[in-house]
């Protein structure tokens, strides 16, 4: 059986759980009809954990998140092969009055 990595007793910073936002077409799409924002995040935070990261660094209400666990994909270079890495992207929902401006 596999272990779960979400019940460990590390400590991340909200730094440290918040990698990165993913500024796609998709993603502005999203904030401007229904409010929700994606992030690539720690493979190690929880919902909660990403839940506190987003309102201590943007100052900001959250009212949902949902998870993805985003698989590598295969990759080439010249006569080698392999994958990209593995990664965890959130979706947030903010509260109606909450925005975060990224530019």
């Amino acid at each position: 059986m596999a272990r779960d990595i979400t019940k460990t007793k590390l400590e991340l910073a909200p730094h440290q759980i918040v990698l990165r936002p993913l500024v796609t077409e998709k993603g502005f799409n999203k904030a401007e009809r229904i409010n929700a924002y994606a992030f690539e995040v720690n493979p190690l935070a929880s919902k909660d954990d990403i839940r506190r990261a987003v309102e201590d660094l943007f100052n900001v209400t959250v009212v949902r998140v949902n998870t993805q666990n985003r698989r590598g994909k295969p990759r080439r270079y010249r006569y080698q092969t392999g994958h990209t890495k593995n990664w965890k992207k959130a979706i947030v929902k903010l509260d109606s009055e909450d925005r975060i401006n990224f530019f």
